[in-house]
Order: structure tokens, then C-alpha cells, then sequence
């Protein structure tokens, strides 16, 4: 299970598959195992190992090449991997350890109990290693210390084309990807990068400083946030970029792959969280979790929808001289939830895109309020018609109607805009005004509005 067939064609899972490993581990027929996982990218074997026992997956984990196992372990969800590492010894673990990236390393032992990841540690054969994963594991996962490896290549200046190569020969070992190499001073300080285009072009004898490139190289210091790198990497189109600390000094880099799982992470939060659920939560989860992760939100919302019901009630006199209002309550309600959550996404997804100039709030809320007032008329003179098309004769009702329904939009649109923006002033994840949490201020505000226009103009 060295190499992967090249020819490699999509492969499909089936019972009848999984029924053949289990009967195989069952028979320890190692040899048939390996034959039937042969060819197998790692993300197929973890489609396998997903669907059998832990027992039965851990078999096959400590059967095929190690590195193979170290990439699936690597690649599994938070939840399932410290489930499943659960049954393995620190001995175990730090074979795995040994064989990948510095980053990856670090987050697959921030999850272990502090006794196993300071164990594993200790059995690391590779010392430098576990130097790193000790440096790594200071920042926090989130800001660019925490997502950078420290594995790269990297080259004095005062080196020749010669000895670079060399030395990328030597450090490659330990770099899975190579995209460019870095040149520092004899500080460490990064001074610019060198492609591998050019070192392999450059004239035999040829110094790194004739061949380097020095044009305002792109690089992140430890303490910036996750956002802030993936902005970056995003403007520049670029593969992986250098993190260097306060005087300068290369520390590590940070790989595009290592950004894309962040802002996968990053956008499931967020959607979580505009659903109303409070927690990290996949479906396989426990039903207590689950349970826990949405019944805030939904108790918030009974408590928004008592509140609007206390304000129906009050208006219970005018709801009995005038029944024929009560059909537009559902109408008043789902409009504003409606133009609220819109409003909100859209001023969400404005905060998350920083390739812009900053607008200011006045210019937003010039902006949020013209497009406002357009749909606002436009609701109100269809509610107008529909009304009287409803309640034939009641032009007073349906200008009521009419009325509030305008009323209501722009006190929606309002709503959703300077919500999400206060949340980011208060730095509280704006995504939160985008769910349940709008829709039931907006349906308790445009209930009182309308009941208030009902009782003025009826």
C-alpha cells in the first residue's frame, strides 16, 4: 500500500464491500486485506473504516503502511477521532505522530487528556518533531501561530544555487508539499522567496542573493486571526504564506489546505448559529447533544412568540369590533421575518468580505433605507390590492393594511441592518442576528406596529 493506482477510478462503496473486510479481519487474512484496500486513496479507506466497529477499524488502521493511517487519522472529524484514538495506546499514537505535518500534529493532541499528549510526546523518535509540536501548541488554533506548520524549506542568502539544492534535497524529506523556498538572513529574519523555477534555471555557482526575490513578500505575524490569513491568501492567490513573529523571524507557514478547513469550519459555525443552534453539532451526534445545541433558540423563540401574543391580546377589544383584521396577522409577520433575515444576511456577508474599502455606517444605512422604502412601496401597494380583492369595499381596511405593511418593512430592513452591526462592534459573531433571533423581534415589532396603526386609523 505504498502507491496509489494512477488510474484511479471513483470508488463506490457497497454492503456487500464492507461485509467482505468484516468477514477478512475476522480470519486475521492480513494479506487479503491489504489486496482488497490496494489502490485506495486514504479518504476511501476512511469511507470503510467509518462504516465498521471501532475495534474493526482499528485493526485495519495498524495493518496498513503507517503513514496511510497517519493521513486517514489526520483527516477524520474532531468528534470521531477522539473517539476512536481512544483505543490506542501513547505508544500507538506517537508512530503516528512521528509522520505528519507539525499543524496537524498539534490538533490531533490538543484533543487527548494531558497525560496521553505529554506521553506522546516523550515517544516521538523524531525530536525535532516534537520541538515543534511544543512551539505550535502556545498559540491558539484560530490565529495564524495556531494554524501554521513548521515545516518548510528554507536558505541563507549568502548560499549558492549549489548548496540550496542540497539543502532542498535534505529538508524535503520532512515537507510534503514544496511551493517556494524561503531565504532569511543569518538572524532568521525572512528576506524574500525563490522559486524553484529559477534555482533550477540559475547558472551553476550562482548566489541566492542574485537570484531571490525581495518584492514586498506577503507574510502574516503569529497573532493574526484566521480571517485575517485567509484574506490574504485570497487577494494573492497564493498556496501557502510565511508566518513570521514581531522582529521578522521565519517561524513557519501556513498551507492553503490547512485555510480551507478553517473556512469550512468557519462557514458551518456560522450557518449553525443562524439556524438557531448553539453548538458544534454534526447529525450522529448524541440525542442529548443535539438536544442541548437547539433548545435555546427555541426556547427564546416561545418566549418571543408569548411576547407577540401578549401584545395580540392587548388589542383584543379591537380584534372584536373588527374580526376581519386578524387575517393579516400571518401576512405582517412573515413579511417582516422575511425582510429581516434579508436584510441581515446581506450586511453579514458585507462584514465577512474585507477585499473592499471599508463603507462607513451612514453610507449603509443611506443604502439599506432607499432599497427599503422601493420594496416597502411595492409591498404596500400589493397588500392594497390583495386586500380589497379579500374584503371587497373595505378601503379603509386595506388601507390600513397597506399602511402597516410599508411600516413594517422598513422597520425590518432597519432592524437587520444596525443588528448585525452592533453585534460586530460588541465583537459577538454577527451571524447571530441572522437566524431566530430576528424573525422574532422583527414579528413582536411588527405586531405592535400594526395593532397601533389599526387602533389609530380604525
Amino acid at each position: 500500500m505504498e502507491e496509489v493506482n494512477p488510474n484511479h477510478l471513483p470508488f463506490e462503496l457497497t454492503k456487500e464491500f464492507i461485509e467482505d473486510v468484516r468477514l477478512l479481519i475476522e480470519n486475521q487474512a492480513n494479506e487479503e486485506i491489504l489486496l482488497k484496500l490496494d489502490g485506495l486513496f486514504p479518504a476511501d479507506i476512511t469511507q470503510i473504516l467509518i462504516e465498521l466497529t471501532t475495534e474493526e477499524a482499528k485493526y485495519i488502521v495498524l495493518l496498513i503502511d503507517t503513514k496511510i493511517a497517519a493521513e486517514i487519522i489526520s483527516t477524520l472529524d474532531t468528534d470521531d477521532r477522539k473517539k476512536f484514538l481512544k483505543n490506542f495506546t501513547s505508544k500507538e499514537i506517537a508512530q503516528y505522530i512521528n509522520v505528519i505535518d507539525s499543524d496537524d500534529a498539534v490538533d490531533i493532541l490538543n484533543e487527548q487528556p494531558v497525560k496521553v499528549r505529554e506521553e506522546v510526546i516523550a515517544l516521538l523518535k523524531d525530536r525535532e518533531q516534537a520541538r515543534f509540536i511544543i512551539d505550535l501548541m502556545h498559540y491558539d488554533e484560530d490565529c495564524a501561530g495556531g494554524l501554521m506548520q513548521k515545516e518548510l524549506i528554507k536558505i541563507n542568502i549568502s548560499q549558492t544555487v549549489t548548496e540550496c539544492v542540497e539543502e532542498i534535497r535534505k529538508q524535503a524529506e520532512d515537507v510534503e508539499k514544496v511551493y517556494s523556498v524561503y531565504v532569511i538572513d543569518d538572524d532568521g529574519k525572512l528576506l524574500g522567496t525563490v522559486s524553484l523555477k529559477k534555482i533550477i534555471l540559475a547558472k551553476r555557482g550562482s548566489k541566492i542573493a542574485d537570484v531571490y526575490e525581495d518584492d514586498e513578500i506577503v507574510s502574516v505575524q503569529t497573532y493574526a486571526s484566521g480571517e485575517e490569513v485567509a484574506d490574504l491568501m485570497q487577494k494573492y492567490d497564493l498556496e501557502a504564506i510565511p508566518v513570521v513573529n514581531i522582529q521578522g523571524r521565519l517561524l513557519g507557514r501556513i498551507t492553503i489546505d490547512d485555510v480551507v478547513d478553517f473556512i469550512t469550519e468557519s462557514a458551518q459555525e456560522d450557518i449553525q448559529v443562524m439556524a438557531g443552534i448553539s453548538e458544534d453539532v454534526e447529525e450522529d451526534d448524541s440525542v442529548w447533544l443535539l438536544v442541548r445545541s437547539r433548545l435555546p433558540w427555541l426556547i427564546g423563540g416561545m418566549v418571543g412568540s408569548f411576547l407577540a401574543a401578549k401584545i395580540i391580546d392587548r388589542f383584543d377589544d379591537t380584534i372584536s369590533l373588527l374580526p376581519a383584521i386578524s387575517a393579516f396577522i400571518p401576512l405582517i409577520g412573515s413579511t417582516g421575518g422575511n425582510v429581516g433575515i434579508q436584510s441581515s444576511s446581506l450586511i453579514v456577508q458585507s462584514l465577512a468580505d474585507k477585499s473592499g474599502l471599508d463603507t462607513t455606517l451612514w453610507k449603509r444605512l443611506q443604502k439599506v433605507l432607499l432599497v427599503a422604502l422601493i420594496n416597502a412601496l411595492i409591498a404596500a401597494i400589493f397588500a392594497f390590492g390583495c386586500s380589497l380583492l379579500v374584503d371587497s369595499g373595505q378601503i379603509m381596511l386595506s388601507m390600513t393594511v397597506s399602511i402597516s405593511l410599508f411600516a413594517v418593512v422598513m422597520l425590518a430592513s432597519l432592524m437587520g441592518t444596525i443588528t448585525p452591526l452592533v453585534l460586530n462592534q460588541l465583537k459577538i459573531n454577527p451571524a447571530v442576528a441572522s437566524g431566530p433571533f430576528i424573525t422574532t423581534t422583527n414579528d413582536i415589532l411588527g405586531y405592535g406596529v400594526y395593532f397601533m396603526i389599526v387602533y389609530l386609523l380604525l
